[in-house]
């Protein structure tokens, strides 16, 4: 017959641990434990983080599985030395519980620095996310190289170290890193202990880490755009997501290049998959962000107008889906983006009417409108009113910017190319 679970009261402040550690304060607890606010008195009274994992067991032998699983991953941890991460100190069993010792951070979570935006009516931008990721990225990078998930990258586990300026990843409680009882469990397939077998905040973990407890580097990879877009828009996750198809709506509420939307869609990816496999991936992509915009300018100022038009293919610039922002804001950047990749010389009188076959228009009209509806037929007449005189290749490119997409506007060129 099974034992009821026994839950631990929560340890008084004052009270010494160990005979070495005082504690403070409660910092917070869920369902693995508690963590707490302490001084080392072996280290002058220095700050630390004591975690306390308590989970509720069934049984004296489910229990000591637990704690051979728990010193396992402790060690696992304790060889984790990145200047990112706070310091695993110790771990230790006192009074029936499990305890480890880290590093304390003294500073601002991201939800909190995003809560100070708020209140100016503000939120990060672009550029900002931008370097946020590529500072966070190498993180994870180092993490997953030791096959060691997160499973619980939110606002609220990042922070931001007083005067420092990279971001700290907090809260590799051991208790997230404890696969099963069975013994054929692998590093990127864990479910996890007693009830605890949902670990993440629903809205930032992926479908296969809540409903199925699978978790892999794309895991945590889709939590981190998750909390990139939540910065961007300064909106909880469940506005972000319309609630009847379960697809992200970030881009509503935001303005962004198309490319560093592509980035993110494809990490906010539902199929695992289809995400990126590795932070290398990410950056990669995020790197060439820069690369294509100093191609882009380039493009626009050393090239002679003939060459733009009839030896090149041009580059074509980022264009925000139409309901991203007024369209008359919209249509003034498209004409303004279009004169600078296509400049009109004056003394040359301009023809109103478009060069283009009216089957060809029609054609492409129709596929456009396949993915986007019926704001199609006014994206098609804005194009041709602002440049008449373009290619049917230049055509078909600008129409498949209107497409959020990568993978549909991929397929609405192939298909009107072939």
């Amino acid at each position: 017959m099974s034992q009821s679970p026994i839950v631990k009261a929560e340890i008084p402040s004052g009270t010494m641990i160990d005979n070495r550690y005082i504690i403070q304060k409660l910092l917070g607890q869920g369902g693995l434990g508690r963590t707490y606010l302490a001084f080392d008195t072996r280290r002058f009274n220095e700050a630390c983080v004591l975690k306390e994992f308590a989970p509720t067991g069934s049984g004296e032998n489910a229990l000591e599985k637990c704690r051979n699983l728990f010193k396992r991953e402790a060690r696992i941890l304790h060889q984790l030395e990145h200047p990112q991460i706070p310091r695993f100190l110790a771990c230790f069993e006192g009074d029936g519980r499990l305890f480890l010792v880290q590093e304390f951070v003294d500073g601002k979570t991201y939800s909190l620095l995003l809560r100070e935006r708020q209140d100016l009516e503000e939120s990060f931008s672009e550029n900002e996310v931008i370097q946020w990721l590529k500072n966070l990225l190498p993180i994870l990078e180092y993490v997953h190289q030791h096959n060691i998930i997160h499973r619980d990258i939110s606002p609220d586990n990042i922070m931001l170290p007083d005067g420092k300026n990279l971001p700290v990843l907090i809260d590799f409680g051991v208790g997230k890193q404890i696969a099963n009882l069975n013994e054929d469990t692998t590093p990127y397939h864990m479910s996890f202990v007693g009830k605890m077998s949902l670990v993440g905040k629903v809205g930032y973990a992926p479908r296969e880490q809540i409903s199925l407890g699978l978790c892999s580097p794309s895991s945590d990879l889709y939590a981190l755009g998750v909390t990139a877009v939540v910065l961007l828009t300064g909106r909880d996750p469940s506005f972000l997501m319309d609630q009847y198809s379960l697809e992200w709506r970030w881009r509503s509420y935001t303005r962004v290049t198309n490319d560093f939307a592509r980035v993110l869609e494809k990490l906010l990816a539902d199929t695992p998959k289809l995400r990126y496999q590795s932070s290398k991936e990410v950056l990669t992509d995020l790197d060439r962000l820069g690369q294509f915009q100093v191609m882009r300018q380039s493009t626009v100022v050393d090239l002679p107008t003939t060459v733009i038009e009839q030896k090149s293919q041009p580059t074509f610039p980022t264009r925000q889906p139409p309901n991203q922002y007024p369209e008359t804001i919209a249509s003034s950047a498209r004409s303004s983006s279009r004169q600078q990749q296509f400049p009109v010389i004056e003394s040359q009188p301009q023809p109103q009417q478009s060069s283009l076959n009216p089957a060809f228009i029609q054609r492409c009209q129709q596929q456009l409108a396949y993915y986007i509806g019926p704001i199609a037929s006014l994206v098609v007449e804005e194009i041709l009113a602002e440049t008449p005189q373009i290619s049917p290749y230049q055509f078909i490119e600008f129409l498949a910017r209107e497409i959020p997409d990568a993978s549909a506007a991929l397929e609405f060129r192939k298909h009107l190319f072939s």
